[in-house]
């Protein structure tokens, strides 16, 4: 996977670069696995604004992924590699071999033509999914189960890819891309190998107008606001906030205020944090 750079015949286009799209194979989605996606603009089911900086947007079609990979011992086709516009990753269209297809996350290194398969009798390869109790320990993995057969929840985005660590008991440790080591269930399902698309977070942007196609709107400071928009609002001329911390629009402390709960049920499942501490 590539990064591809523009002649620089406009300013925007000096800096902005994108995706060759190298890895994509097959560019029309399968319709059978597309559904309609609703457009809230952030808004929830009161329509309040829960989410600011959203709207507009290019129109696009959910992709049904296969996050549970359940059908046990069937052998599958990779038929085409696709991009998909709801997430970082690029998604494989898969076909087993009862006819059925299905969309799954596409790891590096899988390409058309090739097998994969889902069960405890799954070779360790590429693509294939299997329960952390059959993966040997060092294996990379990703698409992480965190409870048995909900499907997977962790390490679902491009580039990114968790290395299993340990089992002992009932649970498999996993060093997770952040850094975090965390207990997960050892029949809990993971998928083999590095999820593509490695090179996303290489990407400029641009121009202001592509992030209004990816349904994102404009961002203003509080610092720029009256005081009535905003507690960091007001003052002549470029003033300082006015108080200990920076907040959000509501008087809440923002930027790097911790949310986490001290009693947290899942505090006894993370054996090292991200930042090297352990949780008392």
């Amino acid at each position: 996977m590539g990064i591809k750079k523009y002649n620089p015949y406009t300013p925007s286009r000096r800096q902005m670069t994108c995706s060759d799209f190298a890895e994509i194979t097959k560019k029309e989605p399968e319709k059978s696995l597309c559904t309609s996606l609703k457009k809230n603009a952030g808004r929830n089911n009161q329509g309040k604004i829960t989410v600011r900086h959203r709207g507009g947007g290019n129109r696009r079609k959910y992709r049904i992924i296969d996050f549970k990979r359940q059908k046990d011992g069937i052998p599958a086709t990779v038929i085409g590699i696709e991009y998909d516009p709801n997430r970082t990753a690029n998604i494989a269209l898969i076909c087993y071999a009862d006819g059925e297809k299905a969309y799954i996350l596409a790891p590096e290194g899988l390409t058309d033509g090739m097998k994969v398969m889902n069960g405890p009798d799954a070779e360790i390869r590429v693509g294939n999914c299997l329960p952390l109790s059959e993966i040997p320990v060092g294996t990379m993995v990703h698409n992480i189960e965190l409870y048995p057969g909900k499907g997977g929840q962790l390490v679902r985005s491009a580039g990114n890819g968790a290395q299993l660590m340990a089992k002992e008991g009932k649970y498999a440790t996993l060093r997770l891309p952040s850094g975090e080591m965390r207990m997960v269930p050892i029949i809990a399902r993971a998928s083999i190998g590095v999820i593509g698309n490695g090179d996303h977070n290489l990407v400029n942007i641009g121009k202001a107008g592509r992030k209004r196609h990816m349904g994102i709107r404009p961002t203003v400071r509080g610092s720029v606001m009256n005081p009535n928009d905003h507690p960091h609002g007001g003052g002549e001329g470029k003033t300082s906030i006015g108080r200990p911390g920076p907040c959000t629009p509501w008087g809440k402390p923002a930027l790097g205020l911790k949310t986490r709960k001290k009693n947290s049920r899942s505090n006894k499942l993370i054996v090292r944090r991200r930042d090297g501490s352990t949780i008392k």
